[in-house]
């Protein structure tokens, strides 16, 4: 679904990433585990759109979308959860939601919304409990859980999530990841970028390793898991 060929990207001229590629196979779940600084963030920002690259190509469903706009990446199913929620504090967790169906908000194109709405609720019952409430007064947790069912209201067929766990409570963490573990089972394509190698790995069927922007090490998530490198670097063990 996803292929990455030779990306480099940074920051006002200065290069983050270093010819990275990488695969995401249809309704695979794949992680990016690294220390901070690694380019994580940069790899899932380039991908949405919101960074443009300086070399490689990003082809999605066999289409070359490096130059697409974020709007067009989003249209064609690729979603971003960004790192840190960024939901809209002021607007009610209802209004966050509808704000992830925007393009279908539009008169006569409104079918279908209200059923999504139940299902992101169905998924994450405490949302549902607090739709009227003010997403700034959310806990993190239900901020995180905000941030997914928001991009879910945009029909994602690859939903990329930027550290799913920051800020959280272990018990959180666990819920987080079970319902990440879920969409995947339901047929739901996924690439997460996490600093919690070890849940990471446990979720996903292929991890890569990035270390100063490049992969470095790439493989099934139960091997990498085991991997004596990886433990010793990114596990602590």
């Amino acid at each position: 679904m996803l292929e990455v060929q030779g990306l480099v990207s940074g920051y006002g001229g200065t290069d983050v990433l270093h010819a990275v590629s990488l695969k995401v196979a249809r309704g695979q779940s794949v992680c990016l585990i690294g220390a901070n600084g690694a380019g994580k963030t940069t790899l899932l920002r380039t991908l949405a759109g919101l960074i443009r690259p300086t070399a490689g190509r990003i082809m999605f469903d066999g289409m070359d979308i490096t130059n697409l706009s974020t709007s067009s990446r989003l249209s064609r199913g690729l979603a971003l959860v960004p790192e840190g929620r960024r939901v809209f504090a002021p607007m009610t967790v209802e209004e966050n939601l509808e704000m992830g169906a925007f393009r279908r908000l539009w008169p006569r194109r409104a079918q279908g919304v209200a059923a999504d709405l139940d299902m992101v609720f169905a998924l994450f019952p405490r949302l549902a409990e607090r739709r009227r409430q003010a997403a700034g007064l959310l806990s993190g947790g239900e901020q995180q859980m905000l941030a997914i069912g928001r991009a879910l209201m945009g029909r994602p067929r690859l939903l990329l999530l930027d550290e799913p766990s920051m800020g959280l409570a272990p018990k959180v963490v666990q819920e987080i990841f079970a319902t990440i573990r879920r969409l995947n089972a339901e047929g739901m394509s996924l690439l997460i970028a996490e600093q919690n190698a070890s849940m990471a790995l446990r979720s996903a069927a292929h991890g890569y390793v990035l270390a100063e922007g490049a992969v470095v090490r790439d493989g099934a998530g139960a091997d990498l898991l085991h991997d004596d490198g990886v433990r010793a670097a990114y596990l602590g063990l």
